[in-house]
């Protein structure tokens, strides 16, 4: 029997965003494959992660999709829900809220995020601030790009990890970076960012620096984070149609607070209609227009057929929330019309052909 190490991942109930949390359980097996179904629900102190009361502090790792652990030897990373010990969701189990996990929805979640360094972005000067925002996005050449190792080495972990990373890039401000990663179906989109964001901060230990997701890291003129999301469905990506496109675009709109309060915390302070943004209290889409809530790429109004990219989501939002009301937003505009019902004006009986009848006095 060979010694396998599964690292159980999960997100704990911090507010307003939740923390990642893992641990690793060591199981003596002949062989695995990566089946998730044998793997043991484990108990953790929910005390410690504000998830449970100190006398009542057992919660439940239920396993739900694992991945390799390119990092360690037999090792695999194991994403977790959290359940109350009598089996039901915990509360801060936002993936077990999805109720559409279609894989004909597909999601590509833009995460940006800050290296930071004894409390400054890396690359920024002990004192003040670097030269204006301009050379940085998608640059090369030092001065231009801090921290590049670091996400180079991450970007090799998340493929090893079968985690299917589409590209990295520098970002507007210095160091700022970005990855893209495409799933299909709401949770696997939600486990694939959940593992990545995982290495991330695990990758970043060995470094000494901290992975900053809020939203502006850096105040004043600086651009700041957020994990624009991508999506499709089977009819947007195969028959689509400018109307249908605009019905969506509404349908987002009709919901945009909905959204917007599980979009992250602190987004107030990024959507300010500036720096790439619309501003948080207003609601537009346009082609090709990234201040805009919901922005239509060029390559889909070419023909109509593709993707939308919603903007509004936070770096450091939950991406079973976003997803989950990505989807709903979507199939409210894959409703079909409800018929005015038609109102018949109440007929008064007809006089014609009958005798008036005249009074008779007594």
């Amino acid at each position: 029997m060979a010694k396998f190490k599964f690292e159980y991942i999960w997100l704990d109930g911090y507010k307003p965003e939740p923390m990642l949390r893992s641990k690793t359980k060591v199981l003596s097996l002949d062989t695995y494959d990566g089946e998730v179904d044998i793997l043991p629900d484990w108990s953790f102190d929910g005390s410690s992660t504000q998830q449970a009361e100190g006398h009542s502090s057992d919660c439940i790792l239920k396993p739900v999709r694992v991945y390799p652990d390119p990092v360690r030897i037999n090792g695999f990373l194991v994403v977790c829900e959290v359940l109350n010990p009598d089996g039901t969701p915990h509360s801060s189990n936002m993936r077990a809220t999805i109720k559409d996990d279609s894989d004909e929805f597909w999601f590509g979640f833009e995460q940006e995020y800050v290296i930071t360094e004894n409390g400054a972005p890396l690359g920024f000067p002990e004192e003040g601030y670097p030269k204006p925002q301009g050379p940085y996005y998608c640059s090369v050449g030092f001065g231009n790009v801090a921290g590049r190792d670091l996400v180079e080495e991450h970007l090799d972990i998340c493929l090893d990890a079968d985690i299917e990373l589409t590209g990295v890039n520098a970002e507007v401000m210095l160091g700022q970076w970005e990855f893209q990663v495409l799933s299909k179906g709401a949770k696997k989109a939600g486990d694939d960012l959940t593992v990545a964001r995982y290495l991330l901060h695990r990758t970043a230990e060995q470094y000494g620096v901290h992975i900053d997701l809020h939203p502006k890291p850096v105040k004043g003129d600086w651009n700041g984070s957020g994990m624009h999301c991508n999506f499709s469905n089977e009819k947007m990506r195969t028959t689509g149609g400018k109307r249908y496109f605009e019905n969506i675009c509404k349908a987002f709109g009709t919901r945009h607070a909905k959204h917007i309060a599980v979009y992250g915390s602190d987004n107030e302070q990024r959507l300010t209609g500036l720096h790439e943004t619309q501003s948080i209290d207003k609601f537009s889409y346009g082609v090709s227009d990234r201040g805009a809530s919901i922005r239509i790429p060029i390559s889909t109004s070419l023909n109509w057929k593709g993707y939308l990219e919603d903007r509004r989501p936070a770096s450091n939002a939950c991406p079973y929330n976003v997803a989950r009301e990505v989807v709903a937003a979507v199939k409210l505009a894959d409703k079909p019309a409800t018929p005015k019902r038609k109102t018949t004006a109440k007929k008064t009986p007809s006089t014609r052909g009958r005798k008036r009848k005249t009074a008779v006095k007594a």
